[in-house]
Protein backbone atom coordinates (compact mmCIF):
# COMPACT_ATOMS: atom_id res chain seq x y z
CA UNK A 1 0.00 0.00 0.00
CA UNK A 2 2.87 2.31 0.72
CA UNK A 3 4.32 2.14 -2.88
CA UNK A 4 0.34 2.68 -4.28
CA UNK A 5 -0.09 5.51 -2.28
CA UNK A 6 3.47 7.22 -3.54
CA UNK A 7 2.26 6.57 -7.08
CA UNK A 8 -0.96 7.81 -6.54
CA UNK A 9 0.70 11.06 -4.70
CA UNK A 10 3.34 11.72 -7.59
CA UNK A 11 0.47 11.12 -10.49
CA UNK A 12 -1.88 13.32 -8.72
CA UNK A 13 1.10 15.80 -8.89
CA UNK A 14 2.24 15.90 -12.33
CA UNK A 15 1.63 18.71 -14.61
CA UNK A 16 1.89 19.07 -17.88
CA UNK A 17 4.02 19.76 -20.71
CA UNK A 18 2.28 21.67 -23.44
CA UNK A 19 2.43 23.47 -26.71
CA UNK A 20 1.01 26.58 -26.22
CA UNK A 21 -0.80 29.56 -28.75
CA UNK A 22 -0.16 33.47 -28.22
CA UNK A 23 -3.16 34.89 -28.09
CA UNK A 24 -5.31 32.59 -25.80
CA UNK A 25 -6.14 33.06 -22.07
CA UNK A 26 -5.70 31.74 -19.10
CA UNK A 27 -8.16 30.00 -17.72
CA UNK A 28 -9.66 31.89 -14.80
CA UNK A 29 -11.34 29.88 -11.94
CA UNK A 30 -10.53 27.83 -8.30
CA UNK A 31 -8.94 25.53 -6.85
CA UNK A 32 -8.82 22.43 -9.39
CA UNK A 33 -9.65 18.96 -8.04
CA UNK A 34 -8.26 16.45 -9.49
CA UNK A 35 -8.23 12.61 -8.69
CA UNK A 36 -5.11 10.55 -8.05
CA UNK A 37 -4.01 8.41 -11.11
CA UNK A 38 -1.19 5.99 -10.38
CA UNK A 39 -1.01 5.59 -14.50
CA UNK A 40 -0.38 9.07 -15.31
CA UNK A 41 -2.34 12.63 -14.54
CA UNK A 42 -5.95 13.01 -16.30
CA UNK A 43 -5.47 15.21 -19.14
CA UNK A 44 -5.61 19.50 -19.45
CA UNK A 45 -3.41 20.21 -16.68
CA UNK A 46 -0.94 21.51 -18.38
CA UNK A 47 -0.74 25.29 -17.33
CA UNK A 48 -1.41 26.02 -20.95
CA UNK A 49 -3.92 28.08 -22.48
CA UNK A 50 -7.44 27.33 -20.89
CA UNK A 51 -5.83 25.00 -18.10
CA UNK A 52 -4.77 25.30 -15.10
CA UNK A 53 -2.04 23.12 -13.33
CA UNK A 54 -0.79 20.92 -10.55
CA UNK A 55 -0.71 23.85 -7.64
CA UNK A 56 -4.32 23.85 -7.16
CA UNK A 57 -3.71 21.04 -5.55
CA UNK A 58 -0.08 21.11 -4.77
CA UNK A 59 -0.22 24.33 -3.23
CA UNK A 60 2.99 24.17 -0.99
CA UNK A 61 5.31 25.88 -2.81
CA UNK A 62 4.61 28.22 -5.77
CA UNK A 63 5.29 27.10 -9.89
CA UNK A 64 8.96 26.96 -10.14
CA UNK A 65 10.30 28.14 -6.86
CA UNK A 66 12.18 24.82 -6.33
CA UNK A 67 15.52 25.98 -7.66
CA UNK A 68 15.06 23.37 -10.26
CA UNK A 69 14.86 23.27 -14.17
CA UNK A 70 12.25 21.75 -16.28
CA UNK A 71 13.82 21.77 -19.93
CA UNK A 72 12.11 20.55 -23.54
CA UNK A 73 15.25 19.68 -25.72
CA UNK A 74 15.37 18.62 -29.42
CA UNK A 75 12.85 21.23 -30.55
CA UNK A 76 13.70 22.84 -34.16
CA UNK A 77 13.60 26.77 -34.96
CA UNK A 78 12.11 25.53 -38.23
CA UNK A 79 10.40 22.37 -39.01
CA UNK A 80 8.70 20.87 -42.00
CA UNK A 81 5.71 18.31 -42.99
CA UNK A 82 5.67 15.51 -41.41
CA UNK A 83 9.10 15.38 -39.74
CA UNK A 84 9.60 13.49 -36.98
CA UNK A 85 11.86 15.18 -34.72
CA UNK A 86 13.13 13.40 -31.50
CA UNK A 87 12.11 15.90 -28.34
CA UNK A 88 13.32 15.44 -24.76
CA UNK A 89 11.70 16.51 -21.64
CA UNK A 90 13.89 16.90 -18.53
CA UNK A 91 12.97 17.29 -15.21
CA UNK A 92 16.04 18.40 -12.43
CA UNK A 93 15.13 18.93 -9.24
CA UNK A 94 17.26 18.33 -6.06
CA UNK A 95 15.74 15.94 -3.75
CA UNK A 96 13.21 14.05 -5.79
CA UNK A 97 12.10 10.83 -4.88
CA UNK A 98 9.78 10.33 -8.34
CA UNK A 99 8.76 12.51 -11.36
CA UNK A 100 6.38 12.87 -13.89
CA UNK A 101 5.14 15.18 -16.61
CA UNK A 102 2.30 15.68 -19.42
CA UNK A 103 3.01 17.30 -22.69
CA UNK A 104 0.47 18.44 -25.45
CA UNK A 105 0.71 20.26 -28.82
CA UNK A 106 -1.71 23.04 -30.70
CA UNK A 107 -1.61 25.23 -33.09
CA UNK A 108 -2.68 28.96 -33.51
CA UNK A 109 -6.24 27.83 -33.03
CA UNK A 110 -5.38 25.93 -30.01
CA UNK A 111 -6.27 22.58 -31.43
CA UNK A 112 -4.37 19.48 -31.36
CA UNK A 113 -1.28 19.09 -34.16
CA UNK A 114 1.06 16.53 -35.19
CA UNK A 115 1.54 13.27 -32.87
CA UNK A 116 3.45 11.39 -30.54
CA UNK A 117 5.67 8.01 -30.94
CA UNK A 118 6.52 6.30 -27.75
CA UNK A 119 9.58 4.65 -27.41
CA UNK A 120 9.89 1.24 -28.10
CA UNK A 121 10.51 0.17 -24.64
CA UNK A 122 8.60 -2.45 -21.91
CA UNK A 123 7.22 -1.68 -19.60
CA UNK A 124 6.10 1.78 -21.61
CA UNK A 125 6.99 4.61 -19.88
CA UNK A 126 4.64 6.86 -21.62
CA UNK A 127 1.29 6.99 -23.02
CA UNK A 128 -0.94 9.10 -25.03
CA UNK A 129 -4.52 10.51 -23.16
CA UNK A 130 -6.87 13.12 -24.89
CA UNK A 131 -8.89 15.72 -23.55
CA UNK A 132 -11.11 18.91 -24.38
CA UNK A 133 -10.59 22.67 -23.67
CA UNK A 134 -13.30 25.11 -24.54
CA UNK A 135 -13.98 23.09 -27.45
CA UNK A 136 -10.17 22.38 -28.56
CA UNK A 137 -9.72 18.59 -28.77
CA UNK A 138 -6.26 17.94 -27.31
CA UNK A 139 -3.75 15.28 -27.12
CA UNK A 140 -1.07 14.50 -24.30
CA UNK A 141 1.65 12.56 -23.64
CA UNK A 142 2.90 11.71 -19.92
CA UNK A 143 4.57 8.98 -17.68
CA UNK A 144 2.85 6.20 -16.96
CA UNK A 145 3.65 4.03 -13.24
CA UNK A 146 6.72 2.93 -15.22
CA UNK A 147 7.73 6.08 -15.89
CA UNK A 148 8.56 7.80 -12.54
CA UNK A 149 11.70 6.45 -11.09
CA UNK A 150 14.78 8.48 -12.04
CA UNK A 151 17.76 6.48 -13.33
CA UNK A 152 20.05 8.78 -11.83
CA UNK A 153 19.87 11.55 -8.16
CA UNK A 154 18.23 14.36 -8.85
CA UNK A 155 16.79 14.06 -12.81
CA UNK A 156 14.72 12.28 -15.10
CA UNK A 157 14.33 12.47 -18.70
CA UNK A 158 11.57 11.14 -20.96
CA UNK A 159 12.61 10.58 -24.94
CA UNK A 160 9.88 9.95 -27.53
CA UNK A 161 9.24 11.64 -31.02
CA UNK A 162 7.14 14.15 -32.02
CA UNK A 163 5.85 14.15 -35.53
CA UNK A 164 4.97 17.65 -37.30
CA UNK A 165 1.92 17.82 -39.57
CA UNK A 166 1.36 17.10 -43.21
CA UNK A 167 1.28 20.70 -43.80
CA UNK A 168 3.15 23.67 -42.22
CA UNK A 169 0.41 24.66 -39.52
CA UNK A 170 2.38 28.00 -38.67
CA UNK A 171 4.29 28.56 -35.28
CA UNK A 172 3.35 25.46 -33.01
CA UNK A 173 4.08 26.31 -28.85
CA UNK A 174 4.97 23.62 -26.35
CA UNK A 175 4.34 24.70 -22.72
CA UNK A 176 6.11 22.12 -19.94
CA UNK A 177 5.18 21.24 -16.61
CA UNK A 178 6.39 18.55 -14.23
CA UNK A 179 6.66 17.58 -10.43
CA UNK A 180 9.67 16.56 -8.50
CA UNK A 181 7.81 14.84 -5.42
CA UNK A 182 8.74 13.67 -2.03
CA UNK A 183 7.04 10.73 -1.91
CA UNK A 184 5.33 11.19 1.25
CA UNK A 185 1.94 10.00 -0.23
CA UNK A 186 0.57 13.43 0.25
CA UNK A 187 -0.22 16.44 -1.97
CA UNK A 188 2.54 18.66 0.66
CA UNK A 189 5.93 19.15 -0.38
CA UNK A 190 6.04 18.38 -4.13
CA UNK A 191 7.53 21.11 -6.34
CA UNK A 192 6.11 22.03 -9.98
CA UNK A 193 8.06 23.23 -12.79
CA UNK A 194 6.96 24.46 -15.93
CA UNK A 195 8.56 25.95 -19.14
CA UNK A 196 7.85 26.56 -23.19
CA UNK A 197 9.49 26.19 -26.46
CA UNK A 198 7.89 26.71 -30.12
CA UNK A 199 9.02 26.33 -33.41
CA UNK A 200 7.88 27.94 -36.90
CA UNK A 201 7.13 26.16 -40.17
CA UNK A 202 10.12 28.31 -42.13
CA UNK A 203 12.71 30.62 -41.05
CA UNK A 204 11.75 34.33 -40.13
CA UNK A 205 12.44 36.61 -43.02
CA UNK A 206 15.49 39.04 -42.19
CA UNK A 207 16.41 37.31 -39.17
CA UNK A 208 20.04 37.63 -38.41
CA UNK A 209 20.25 35.96 -35.07
CA UNK A 210 17.98 32.85 -35.29
CA UNK A 211 15.18 33.90 -32.73
CA UNK A 212 12.30 33.40 -34.78
CA UNK A 213 11.53 37.24 -35.27
CA UNK A 214 12.55 39.73 -38.27
CA UNK A 215 15.13 41.58 -37.53
CA UNK A 216 15.32 45.68 -38.80
CA UNK A 217 17.64 45.89 -41.55
CA UNK A 218 18.39 47.76 -44.60
CA UNK A 219 21.04 47.82 -47.80
CA UNK A 220 22.24 51.00 -48.18
CA UNK A 221 22.90 50.83 -52.26
CA UNK A 222 25.31 53.76 -52.25
CA UNK A 223 27.55 51.67 -50.42
CA UNK A 224 27.12 48.77 -51.01
CA UNK A 225 26.47 47.94 -46.82
CA UNK A 226 23.93 46.25 -44.97
CA UNK A 227 22.92 47.45 -41.57
CA UNK A 228 20.75 45.08 -38.99
CA UNK A 229 19.15 45.63 -35.45
CA UNK A 230 18.66 42.72 -34.18
CA UNK A 231 15.61 42.21 -32.02
CA UNK A 232 18.22 41.87 -29.30
CA UNK A 233 19.57 44.97 -30.01
CA UNK A 234 22.80 43.92 -31.64
CA UNK A 235 23.65 46.42 -34.03
CA UNK A 236 25.17 44.62 -37.35
CA UNK A 237 26.97 46.36 -40.19
CA UNK A 238 28.89 44.45 -43.22
CA UNK A 239 30.04 45.70 -46.78
CA UNK A 240 29.13 43.18 -49.05
CA UNK A 241 27.58 44.58 -52.73
CA UNK A 242 28.70 47.72 -54.45
CA UNK A 243 26.45 50.52 -56.36
CA UNK A 244 24.22 48.47 -58.92
CA UNK A 245 23.66 45.38 -57.12
CA UNK A 246 20.16 43.30 -56.16
CA UNK A 247 19.70 42.20 -53.02
CA UNK A 248 18.43 38.57 -52.79
CA UNK A 249 18.63 37.66 -48.94
CA UNK A 250 18.03 34.52 -47.44
CA UNK A 251 18.63 31.12 -45.71
CA UNK A 252 21.14 29.74 -47.77
CA UNK A 253 22.74 27.33 -45.96
CA UNK A 254 19.94 26.45 -43.86
CA UNK A 255 21.24 27.97 -40.11
CA UNK A 256 17.23 29.66 -40.00
CA UNK A 257 20.05 33.09 -40.23
CA UNK A 258 19.44 35.23 -42.77
CA UNK A 259 22.57 35.49 -45.46
CA UNK A 260 23.50 38.23 -46.62
CA UNK A 261 23.34 37.90 -50.56
CA UNK A 262 23.39 39.91 -54.24
CA UNK A 263 22.82 39.39 -57.50
CA UNK A 264 25.34 41.36 -59.76
CA UNK A 265 23.24 42.27 -62.97
CA UNK A 266 26.45 43.55 -64.87
CA UNK A 267 28.21 39.78 -65.22
CA UNK A 268 25.03 38.04 -64.06
CA UNK A 269 27.17 36.92 -60.90
CA UNK A 270 26.11 36.29 -57.01
CA UNK A 271 27.66 36.96 -54.16
CA UNK A 272 26.92 35.09 -50.59
CA UNK A 273 28.26 35.79 -47.33
CA UNK A 274 26.93 33.21 -45.13
CA UNK A 275 26.26 33.85 -41.16
CA UNK A 276 28.05 31.24 -40.63
CA UNK A 277 31.23 33.23 -41.97
CA UNK A 278 32.20 32.01 -45.41
CA UNK A 279 32.04 33.52 -49.20
CA UNK A 280 31.76 32.48 -52.03
CA UNK A 281 30.17 33.73 -55.55
CA UNK A 282 29.31 31.76 -58.84
CA UNK A 283 28.05 32.66 -62.08
CA UNK A 284 23.89 32.15 -62.75
CA UNK A 285 21.31 34.16 -64.93
CA UNK A 286 22.06 37.12 -67.40
CA UNK A 287 21.59 40.47 -67.44
CA UNK A 288 17.83 41.13 -67.33
CA UNK A 289 16.60 38.74 -65.50
CA UNK A 290 14.52 39.11 -61.79
CA UNK A 291 15.86 36.97 -58.69
CA UNK A 292 13.48 35.10 -57.40
CA UNK A 293 15.36 32.80 -54.82
CA UNK A 294 13.02 30.61 -52.45
CA UNK A 295 12.97 27.81 -50.47
CA UNK A 296 11.35 25.08 -53.99
CA UNK A 297 12.49 22.02 -52.60
CA UNK A 298 11.33 21.76 -49.23
CA UNK A 299 15.03 21.68 -47.73
CA UNK A 300 14.50 24.68 -45.65
CA UNK A 301 17.33 25.90 -47.85
CA UNK A 302 16.74 28.87 -49.84
CA UNK A 303 17.67 27.99 -53.82
CA UNK A 304 19.24 30.00 -56.24
CA UNK A 305 17.12 30.92 -58.39
CA UNK A 306 15.66 33.90 -61.38
CA UNK A 307 13.08 34.56 -63.25
CA UNK A 308 13.65 36.14 -67.31
CA UNK A 309 10.93 38.62 -67.88
CA UNK A 310 12.14 37.98 -71.89
CA UNK A 311 11.34 34.61 -72.33
CA UNK A 312 8.72 34.66 -69.52
CA UNK A 313 11.32 31.53 -67.80
CA UNK A 314 12.56 30.60 -64.22
CA UNK A 315 15.81 29.14 -64.05
CA UNK A 316 16.47 27.28 -60.41
CA UNK A 317 19.57 24.86 -59.14
CA UNK A 318 17.78 23.14 -56.34
CA UNK A 319 20.29 22.92 -53.16
CA UNK A 320 19.03 19.46 -52.28
CA UNK A 321 20.40 17.91 -55.35
CA UNK A 322 21.84 20.81 -57.32
CA UNK A 323 19.93 19.82 -60.32
CA UNK A 324 19.10 23.01 -62.87
CA UNK A 325 15.63 23.43 -63.24
CA UNK A 326 14.36 25.06 -66.02
CA UNK A 327 10.09 26.33 -66.08
CA UNK A 328 8.48 28.92 -68.87
CA UNK A 329 5.80 30.48 -66.89
CA UNK A 330 4.17 33.86 -66.80
CA UNK A 331 4.74 36.62 -69.63
CA UNK A 332 6.95 39.63 -70.00
CA UNK A 333 5.55 42.56 -67.83
CA UNK A 334 4.48 39.94 -64.97
CA UNK A 335 5.79 40.19 -61.14
CA UNK A 336 6.84 37.40 -59.65
CA UNK A 337 5.75 36.41 -56.38
CA UNK A 338 7.04 32.95 -55.15
CA UNK A 339 5.84 31.84 -52.05
CA UNK A 340 4.67 28.66 -50.30
CA UNK A 341 0.88 29.26 -51.08
CA UNK A 342 -0.30 25.64 -50.12
CA UNK A 343 1.76 24.78 -47.31
CA UNK A 344 3.91 21.99 -48.13
CA UNK A 345 7.22 23.68 -47.23
CA UNK A 346 7.89 24.31 -51.17
CA UNK A 347 7.47 27.69 -52.61
CA UNK A 348 5.23 27.86 -55.74
CA UNK A 349 5.71 29.43 -59.05
CA UNK A 350 3.69 32.20 -58.84
CA UNK A 351 3.06 35.91 -60.88
CA UNK A 352 0.94 38.67 -60.37
CA UNK A 353 0.01 40.54 -63.53
CA UNK A 354 -0.24 44.26 -62.79
CA UNK A 355 -1.92 44.70 -66.04
CA UNK A 356 -5.06 43.15 -65.04
CA UNK A 357 -4.69 42.74 -60.98
CA UNK A 358 -4.17 39.19 -61.53
CA UNK A 359 -2.31 36.20 -59.58
CA UNK A 360 -1.13 33.00 -61.67
CA UNK A 361 0.11 30.21 -59.52
CA UNK A 362 1.59 26.10 -59.94
CA UNK A 363 0.82 24.81 -56.45
CA UNK A 364 3.47 22.06 -55.79
CA UNK A 365 1.24 20.09 -53.77
CA UNK A 366 -1.32 18.71 -56.65
CA UNK A 367 0.83 20.68 -59.61
CA UNK A 368 -2.91 22.50 -60.34
CA UNK A 369 -2.69 25.90 -62.11
CA UNK A 370 -4.83 28.49 -60.15
CA UNK A 371 -5.82 31.87 -61.59
CA UNK A 372 -7.01 34.37 -58.82
CA UNK A 373 -8.54 38.07 -59.40
CA UNK A 374 -6.68 40.16 -56.22
CA UNK A 375 -6.42 43.78 -56.62
CA UNK A 376 -6.60 46.60 -58.60
CA UNK A 377 -4.10 48.16 -61.47
CA UNK A 378 -0.92 50.40 -59.46
CA UNK A 379 -1.09 47.73 -56.37
CA UNK A 380 1.93 46.19 -54.99
CA UNK A 381 2.24 42.54 -54.46
CA UNK A 382 2.82 41.66 -50.31
CA UNK A 383 2.65 38.61 -49.99
CA UNK A 384 2.73 36.69 -46.68
CA UNK A 385 1.76 34.57 -43.98
CA UNK A 386 -1.34 37.25 -42.18
CA UNK A 387 -3.12 34.81 -40.48
CA UNK A 388 -0.52 32.83 -39.47
CA UNK A 389 -1.35 29.19 -40.90
CA UNK A 390 1.60 28.48 -42.52
CA UNK A 391 0.55 29.12 -46.28
CA UNK A 392 1.47 32.34 -47.32
CA UNK A 393 -1.53 34.90 -48.61
CA UNK A 394 -1.94 36.84 -51.56
CA UNK A 395 -1.58 40.69 -50.44
CA UNK A 396 -1.68 43.97 -52.27
CA UNK A 397 -0.31 47.42 -51.03
CA UNK A 398 -2.32 49.98 -52.54
CA UNK A 399 -0.63 53.32 -52.63
CA UNK A 400 -3.65 55.27 -53.95
CA UNK A 401 -5.40 55.03 -50.89
CA UNK A 402 -2.48 53.91 -48.19
CA UNK A 403 -4.42 50.15 -47.93
CA UNK A 404 -3.50 47.01 -47.62
CA UNK A 405 -5.58 43.87 -49.08
CA UNK A 406 -5.07 39.97 -48.31
CA UNK A 407 -6.86 37.09 -48.84
CA UNK A 408 -6.38 34.52 -46.84
CA UNK A 409 -6.50 30.43 -47.96
CA UNK A 410 -9.61 30.55 -45.75
CA UNK A 411 -11.15 32.27 -47.64
CA UNK A 412 -11.33 35.97 -45.86
CA UNK A 413 -10.25 39.45 -47.14
CA UNK A 414 -8.54 41.46 -44.60
CA UNK A 415 -8.40 45.31 -45.20
CA UNK A 416 -5.57 47.91 -43.38
CA UNK A 417 -5.12 50.99 -44.12
CA UNK A 418 -1.28 51.81 -42.72
CA UNK A 419 1.28 53.53 -44.52
CA UNK A 420 0.94 56.53 -47.24
CA UNK A 421 1.56 57.22 -50.81
CA UNK A 422 5.32 56.62 -51.54
CA UNK A 423 6.09 54.01 -48.57
CA UNK A 424 7.72 51.23 -49.07
CA UNK A 425 6.03 47.83 -47.66
CA UNK A 426 8.05 45.66 -45.73
CA UNK A 427 5.94 42.68 -44.39
CA UNK A 428 8.11 40.73 -42.05
CA UNK A 429 7.58 39.22 -38.75
CA UNK A 430 8.62 41.29 -35.97
CA UNK A 431 7.16 39.90 -32.96
CA UNK A 432 8.18 36.35 -33.37
CA UNK A 433 4.75 34.80 -33.59
CA UNK A 434 4.49 33.13 -37.01
CA UNK A 435 2.15 35.87 -38.41
CA UNK A 436 3.50 38.55 -40.77
CA UNK A 437 3.55 42.05 -39.56
CA UNK A 438 2.20 45.03 -41.84
CA UNK A 439 4.85 47.81 -41.98
CA UNK A 440 6.51 50.43 -44.17
CA UNK A 441 9.89 52.16 -44.48
CA UNK A 442 9.91 55.79 -44.90
CA UNK A 443 12.53 57.63 -45.43
CA UNK A 444 14.89 55.91 -42.37
CA UNK A 445 11.76 55.49 -40.22
CA UNK A 446 10.35 51.97 -39.59
CA UNK A 447 6.69 51.87 -39.14
CA UNK A 448 4.54 48.73 -38.13
CA UNK A 449 1.46 47.17 -36.33
CA UNK A 450 1.50 44.06 -34.62
CA UNK A 451 -0.66 41.50 -35.10
CA UNK A 452 -2.73 42.11 -32.71
CA UNK A 453 -3.70 45.16 -34.93
CA UNK A 454 -3.68 47.68 -32.20
CA UNK A 455 0.57 47.64 -31.07
CA UNK A 456 2.02 50.93 -33.09
CA UNK A 457 5.54 50.46 -33.83
CA UNK A 458 8.41 53.23 -34.85
CA UNK A 459 11.92 52.70 -35.15
CA UNK A 460 14.51 54.92 -36.56
CA UNK A 461 16.63 53.00 -38.52
CA UNK A 462 18.29 53.69 -42.28
CA UNK A 463 18.03 56.42 -44.45
CA UNK A 464 16.40 57.59 -47.07
CA UNK A 465 17.21 55.43 -50.26
CA UNK A 466 18.40 52.51 -48.56
CA UNK A 467 16.63 49.26 -49.35
CA UNK A 468 14.97 47.47 -46.78
CA UNK A 469 16.22 43.67 -46.28
CA UNK A 470 12.55 42.26 -46.05
CA UNK A 471 11.82 44.08 -49.80
CA UNK A 472 14.51 41.52 -50.76
CA UNK A 473 11.92 38.57 -50.73
CA UNK A 474 9.51 40.33 -53.21
CA UNK A 475 11.15 40.44 -56.03
CA UNK A 476 10.74 43.65 -57.44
Amino acid sequence: MKNRSITLKLAASMTVLFIALLGFGRFPGSKLETSAASNGPPASHTNGPGEGNCTACHVTFPVNSGGGQLIISGIPKNYVPGQQIPVTVTLNHEGGVRYGFQMTAVDKNGDRTGNYILPAESPQPLQVVSGIVDGHDRRYIEHTIDGITPTQFNTKSWNFTFTAPARRAGKLSFYAAGNGADSDGTADGDYIYTTSAAMLSGSAISNYDNDTRSDIAVYRPSTGTWYALTSTNEFRVFGWGEPGDIIAPGDYDGDGKTDDVVWRPSNARWYFHSNSGSFWSFPFGQDGDVPVAADYDGDLKTDVAVWRPSNATWYMIRSSDQAFVAIPFGANGDKPVPADYDGDAKADLAIFRPSNATWYMIKTSDNAYYVTNFGAVGDEAVQGDYDGDGRWDMAVFRPSNSTWYVLTAVPTIIVVTFGFNGDKPTPADFDGDGITDIAVFRNGTWYYLGTDGNTFNIVNFGMSGDIPVPRGYIPQ
